[in-house]
Formats: C-alpha cells, sequence, structure tokens
C-alpha cells in the first residue's frame, strides 16, 4: 500500500519520458500556474473562512437556526440538524464538526442522525465552490448560478428528510 504512490509517480514519470515530453518543465509549469491560482482565489477565500468563523463565534449561526427551527418543524425536517443545514453551503469542515455534534447528541442511527447523512452526502458547500471557481476563472456574474445552487441545497434539506422517512420511517 505505501507504495502505490511512488509507483504512480514513476508511471508517470517513464511515460513522459517515452513520449519525450520534458517532465521537469512541464511539473514546474504546472506548479507555478497552481499558486498563480491560489493566489487570486486566497483573498476571497481567506474572507469566506473569516465570515464563518464570525458567524459561528458571535452565537449569529445559532440565532439563525432557532429561527428557522419552527419552519423546520413545519416541514417536518429536524430541528438539531437546521443548523448543519445551514452551515453546509458555506463550510464543508463546519457542517462536517456539526454532524458529528449531531451523532454525539442524537445518535448515529436515530432520525436526526440519519437525515444528517443523507444531507451531508447529497448537500454541496455551495459558496465555497462557488467562490473557489468562479473566483479562480474570474467570473464575476453569479446571480443565476447562486439561484440555482441555492435551489439545490433546499431541495437536498427537505428530500434528505423524506428519503430517511420512506426507507426507515418516522
Amino acid at each position: 500500500m505505501n507504495l502505490i504512490m511512488p509507483a504512480f509517480a514513476a508511471v508517470i514519470i517513464i511515460f513522459g519520458l517515452v513520449r519525450k515530453v520534458p517532465v521537469f518543465d512541464t511539473f514546474s509549469g504546472g506548479a507555478r500556474d497552481g499558486l498563480l491560482t491560489l493566489w487570486k482565489i486566497a483573498p476571497t477565500l481567506l474572507g469566506l473562512v473569516f465570515a464563518v468563523g464570525l458567524l459561528r463565534s458571535s452565537g449569529a449561526a445559532e440565532v439563525i437556526s432557532s429561527f428557522f427551527a419552527p419552519v423546520a418543524d413545519a416541514v417536518g425536517f429536524p430541528r438539531e440538524v437546521v443548523p448543519m443545514a445551514l452551515l453546509r453551503p458555506v463550510s464543508g469542515g463546519g457542517s462536517t464538526a456539526l454532524l458529528t455534534s449531531v451523532f454525539r447528541d442524537c445518535g448515529t442511527d436515530s432520525f436526526a442522525g440519519r437525515v444528517a447523512s443523507v444531507l451531508a452526502g447529497s448537500s454541496e458547500t455551495t459558496f465555497y465552490a462557488v467562490t473557489l471557481y468562479f473566483g479562480s476563472a474570474e467570473i464575476r456574474k453569479i446571480r443565476h448560478t447562486l439561484a440555482a445552487a441555492i435551489t439545490a441545497d433546499v431541495t437536498a434539506m427537505l428530500l434528505s428528510a423524506f428519503t430517511v422517512r420512506l426507507f426507515f420511517g418516522a
């Protein structure tokens, strides 16, 4: 198992040499392009990380979650998963931390635990993805993409509860 990555790298180098590709120059150019892309998107990503940290540490995330809790109850979505559902489009790491707290507090086989699992697997970190991909391509007009992505996130939230009820009952 420890030899897979070195063997993979060796195959790439040998293939490049056989095809007479300047392997090191090509590698250096790719690394340079990657660093330039990172340089372009770093300010936007730092801003996003800062905003998520500010929301969580200020308590605003809990206030927003408590605001949406009655709506979640009305549509049959577990109240315990609301913070994760709200954070998921913004932060993968933050939503994973909330996923583990749902597991710890409610149990992995509980309705909330199952809904949180399905939601984690069927939703995207929308704002992170838009920030990363559109930022690296220097695209500024994102309103249609954002509207479609948020609609997909809401759909994933609603259907995660429905799917768990369908397969496991309530």
